[in-house]
C-alpha cells in the first residue's frame, strides 16, 4: 500500500503557522514512507473563499518547499460527486430526507437547552413517511446514524478514543439547497483521492467520529487518523496576532528562512532525542508519528530567531546576497553591479552577526550607498575634528598600501603605533567613515569588500 497524505486548507484567510506545521507533518510522513503528499483546497464556502487566499496558500507551500505530488484538488469542483454519494446513501436506506424548517430546528434546540439536554436533532423525520412532507419544502439529507454502540478511534497520536453513538445526532450530509456539508465532502474526497493517513489538528477530533459514521455507512475502508495538538502562545493561550506573526508570509517578510521555520515547526510538538538543527533530508529520515507529543506546543519566537541565525550562517553566500539585494531594492536602495560584488565578498562576515534577513540587509546596506553616507547618531559622534584629521592622514597611508588582508592589517597597526593610539581608536572612526555605523564585520574585511577606490572615497568624504 502506498502512503498518501493530504493537506486540506480552506482559502478563507492566510496560511497560518498551525496549518504550515500540519502540512509539514503530512509531507514528512509521506516522504519518510516513500509515499505521496497531496493538496486539497476546501473552497466550498464560496462567500469567503477567494482566489487571493488560494494563491497565498500555494505561495506559502512553495516557499516552505512543501511541493504536492499532484495538482491541487478543489473541493468546490467535486460537488456533483458529493451529491452522488449522498443519493447512494439515501437509496440504500442509510440516509433520509428531513423536512424540518429552520423555525422547527430552532424550537427543537431551545427546548433541549431548557431541558438541560445537548441541543441535538431529535430524529423527527428519521422514520416518517416522506408522503407526510409539507408542500413546497425542500428537504435536507441526513445520515441515519447508528444509535447503539460506540465509535472507537485508534488515533496514531491520541491513542484510543471512544464516543457513544447516542451522543451524536443524524448529521446533515446534503443541505436543502443541494450543497454538500463539509463533513460529508471530506469523507468522499479522502476516499476518492486514496488518502491512507489523515494528519490534522486535534480540533478536528470531534469531526472524525462523525466522519467514521459516514465511512461505515458507505462500507468504505477508513484511513488512519492522527490528530496533532495545536500551537499556543508563550502564555498558553491560543496563538493569535498579539503573540507575534502567525501567517507564513509574515515570517517571510520578517526575514526568516524557510528552512529555519520548517526546522523550528518540526521541533514544535515532535522530538527525536536532542536533535535540534535538522536539514530536510534528516527530517524525512527521522520523522515518525510516534514521536509527536499529545500536549499543545508553545510558540517561542526567541528560539525561532536564534535557530534562524544558525541557518543563516549555514546558507550559501550567493543566495543570501540575492535575498539582500531584493530587500534593499524594496527599500529604494539601488544596488549596482559593483555593490552586489561587495555584498557577496563581505557576506561571510555579515551573516555571522545577523539573525534574520532583515538584519542582514540592514547591515549590508552601506555597501550599496553612495557618499555622503547617512550616519547613525552614535557613529556621527565619533567624527570629531581630531578624528577627521586622523582619517585624512590614514587615507594617505592606505593609498600606498596593497589591498590584501595582511598588508592592510600591518598598515593599520603601524599607523596606530605612529599616531600613539590603540588600534581600536583608529579602527572605530575608520569603520564609521566606511559604513556610517559603529558595527560591521572586521575592518580589514570591510576595506577589502569596498575596494581601494571606494574605501578612499568614503574616508576622504568624511575627512573633508
Amino acid at each position: 500500500m502506498k502512503i498518501r497524505t493530504r493537506f486540506a486548507p480552506s482559502p478563507t484567510g492566510l496560511l497560518h503557522i498551525g496549518g504550515a506545521r500540519t502540512a509539514l507533518f503530512n509531507y514528512l510522513f509521506a516522504r519518510h514512507h516513500g509515499g505521496e503528499f497531496l493538496l486539497r483546497i476546501e473552497d466550498t464556502d464560496r462567500a469567503r473563499s477567494t482566489k487571493e487566499a488560494v494563491q497565498v496558500i500555494l505561495d506559502g507551500l512553495d516557499w516552505l518547499g512543501l511541493t504536492p505530488d499532484e495538482p491541487p484538488v478543489f473541493q468546490s469542483r467535486r460537488a456533483a460527486r458529493h451529491v452522488e454519494v449522498a443519493m447512494q446513501l439515501l437509496k440504500a436506506g442509510k440516509a433520509y430526507r428531513c423536512y424540518c424548517s429552520p423555525e422547527e430546528l430552532a424550537a427543537m434546540r431551545e427546548r433541549a437547552i431548557a431541558e438541560k439536554r445537548p441541543p441535538r436533532y431529535d430524529g423527527t423525520w428519521r422514520d416518517r413517511d416522506p408522503a407526510d412532507a409539507p408542500p413546497g419544502v425542500k428537504p435536507a439529507i441526513r445520515l441515519k446514524a447508528p444509535r447503539e454502540g460506540e465509535v472507537v478511534l485508534r488515533d496514531l497520536v491520541q491513542g484510543e478514543v471512544r464516543v457513544r453513538n447516542a451522543e451524536m445526532d443524524d448529521m446533515i450530509i446534503l443541505r436543502s439547497d443541494g450543497t454538500p456539508t463539509y463533513l460529508h465532502a471530506v469523507v468522499v474526497d479522502d476516499h476518492d483521492m486514496g488518502i491512507t493517513h489523515v494528519i490534522r489538528g486535534d480540533d478536528h477530533l470531534t469531526n472524525t467520529f462523525r466522519q467514521i459514521q459516514i465511512y461505515d455507512a458507505l462500507g468504505w475502508d477508513k484511513p488512519e487518523f492522527a490528530h496533532i495538538p495545536l500551537i499556543h502562545g508563550a502564555d498558553g493561550a491560543k496563538l493569535s496576532k498579539r503573540h507575534g506573526a502567525v501567517s507564513i508570509l509574515e515570517f517571510r517578510e520578517q526575514g526568516f528562512l524557510p528552512e529555519a521555520l520548517c526546522n523550528y515547526l518540526l521541533r514544535l510538538g515532535w522530538g527525536h532525542g536532542d536533535a535540534e538543527f535538522l536539514a530536510r533530508a534528516e527530517q524525512i529520515r527521522l520523522f515518525t508519528l510516534e514521536d509527536v507529543g499529545r500536549a499543545p506546543s508553545r510558540m517561542d519566537y526567541a528560539k525561532l530567531t536564534h535557530l534562524n541565525g544558525m541557518w543563516l550562517r549555514q546558507t550559501d553566500d550567493t543566495r543570501l546576497r540575492d535575498e539582500v539585494v531584493e530587500r534593499l531594492a524594496r527599500a529604494d536602495i539601488t544596488v549596482s553591479t559593483e555593490a552586489m560584488a561587495r555584498i557577496l565578498k563581505l557576506m561571510p562576515g555579515l551573516k555571522e552577526r545577523a539573525k534574520t534577513l532583515v538584519e542582514l540587509a540592514d547591515s549590508a546596506a552601506f555597501l550599496a550607498r553612495e557618499v555622503p553616507l547617512p550616519f547613525e547618531p552614535k557613529a556621527e559622534a565619533l567624527l570629531t575634528l581630531e578624528n577627521r584629521e586622523m582619517l585624512a592622514r590614514l587615507a594617505g597611508v592606505l593609498e600606498a598600501t596593497p589591498f590584501i588582508a595582511e598588508a592592510l592589517d600591518a598598515a593599520l597597526r603601524g599607523f596606530a603605533e605612529a599616531e600613539g593610539r590603540k588600534l581600536g581608536q583608529v579602527a572605530q572612526p575608520l569603520r564609521v567613515a566606511l559604513t556610517g555605523s559603529t558595527m560591521s564585520p572586521g575592518i580589514d574585511a570591510t576595506l577589502l569588500a569596498l575596494g581601494k577606490e571606494e574605501a578612499l572615497r568614503r574616508i576622504r568624504a568624511v575627512a573633508a
